[in-house]
């Protein structure tokens, strides 16, 4: 199949675009370049080959551009709530807008099949003690998990019978990545263990949160992909697994144990109330051949692996290319971004 892959350079695409072309697929990276100088490690069992690769903004994306292709997998969105926070209209511009921008001109190519990067937390604040499920009500918190819901009402409005849109809620993601992202709960807990040899959490650690490792992802997308239509078509998908919905705290407890001698301190109940726990069963019954390999403890050993290989110290841990909020700061403050975060040079 031939395919485009939004985001490729970022932490997902840039373990995606490798994973897919080794399963037979042609793939075309398209990144804007936010993220670029950030690369943590090498492996060349991670990341074989980096696929060409088109320089541009989703937002500025043509029909054009996207002739030929029978299917795009679209990633590149401002990520984390923290900085979507840090900007709701710019979040609301690209997030939002932008996506249904290229959805639009996907169907307007020919595409067959658009694969859309949505996220659990759009669930916001569950129900109690029972998991959530793709049926579920959505009560999303932040400008990011709003703009999440909003792309999948206005592109599944766009589904014909030559365009199939499918979109996949992931659970929190986590693992080692060449494009390495600490600001997300596991992979910052680890960075905070190997770095400073204790875990000192603002929060008592009691919301529920649900984890995939990135290879998982990967590997959903590939199954969404190459299932047939039937089973796709106008669908959504929490991506994860049940056994890795954990309490923050036992999120921390696990980092912690893979750390022999950390120290872990919580903190107090914290005005965050977004929390809930994700029934994953549909992904599992629906989407051929999808099954998750990883967990939380063997994601958190894996990333101790890597960081002990690296010498992982905490200049490397607190640079600005590993936290998205912090690239992007600098990349305006130097003026090297304009007021709507397009290139200014």
């Amino acid at each position: 199949m031939k395919l485009l892959v939004t985001g490729s350079e970022g932490y997902i695409g840039c373990l995606l675009t490798p994973y897919l072309r080794a399963r037979g697929h042609d793939v075309t990276g398209l990144d804007t370049g936010y993220y670029r100088d950030g690369w943590l490690f090498n492996d060349n069992t991670l990341v074989p080959q980096v696929p060409e690769t088109i320089n541009k903004d989703v937002r500025r994306v043509e029909v054009a551009d996207l002739r030929g292709y029978e299917a795009v997998v679209h990633l590149a969105e401002l990520s984390n709530d923290p900085l979507c926070e840090n900007s709701p209209e710019l979040t609301f511009e690209i997030n939002h807008r932008g996506s249904v921008h290229l959805a639009a001109m996907a169907k307007a190519a020919g595409v067959q099949r658009f694969v859309y990067m949505s996220s659990c937390s759009v669930y916001g604040i569950g129900q109690g003690s029972t998991p959530v499920d793709e049926t579920s009500p959505t009560h999303p918190q932040t400008a990011y998990a709003q703009c999440k819901l909003m792309v999948e009402h206005d592109v599944a409005a766009l589904a014909s019978s030559q365009f199939s849109p499918t979109f996949m809620r992931n659970a929190t993601a986590y693992g080692a990545s060449p494009r390495m992202r600490f600001d997300i709960v596991l992979n910052n807990l680890c960075g905070l263990a190997a770095t400073t040899g204790k875990i000192v959490m603002t929060s008592d650690g009691t919301p529920w949160r649900p984890l995939v490792h990135v290879l998982d992802i990967s590997e959903a997308i590939a199954c969404a992909l190459e299932a047939p239509k039937t089973a796709i078509h106008n669908e959504i998908f929490n991506v994860g697994h049940d056994a890795d919905n954990h309490q923050v705290r036992d999120i921390a407890r696990i980092v912690a144990s893979v750390y022999p001698g950390c120290e872990l301190q919580l903190g107090q109940a914290s005005s965050d109330n977004r929390s809930y726990r994700v029934n994953f069963a549909k992904i599992h019954r629906q989407l051929p051949g999808f099954e998750c390999h990883w967990n939380a403890r063997q994601g958190a050993q894996q990333l101790h692996d890597v960081f002990a290989r690296i010498g992982l110290d905490a200049a490397t841990f607190n640079a600005r290319p590993f936290t998205r909020l912090k690239r992007l700061k600098n990349l305006s403050e130097t003026g090297q971004l304009d007021e709507h975060l397009a290139w200014a040079m």
